[in-house]
């Protein structure tokens, strides 16, 4: 689970994903922050992995899930 920050500025909402760089976004209203939000926070894991899959292809790795209680 990740933590979305909203902020008023002006006529729009400024958002952001506090626990990953790199996504943040804006809205003219609350709801389309959040939609936008939720679609670059999966562009950007999506990104993400396949870019960590294209740099360990030549490598010996182990992938396995992990969660975290934070």
């Amino acid at each position: 689970m990740f933590t979305a920050v909203y902020r008023k500025c002006g006529k729009w909402w400024a958002a952001y994903v506090e626990e990953v760089p790199g996504v943040n976004t804006q809205g003219a209203t609350i709801e389309e922050a959040r939609a936008n939000l939720k679609e670059a926070l999966a562009l950007v894991l999506e990104t993400n992995r396949e870019l960590a899959r294209e740099q360990e292809r030549d490598l010996d790795c182990i992938r396995e899930p992990v969660s975290v209680d934070a």
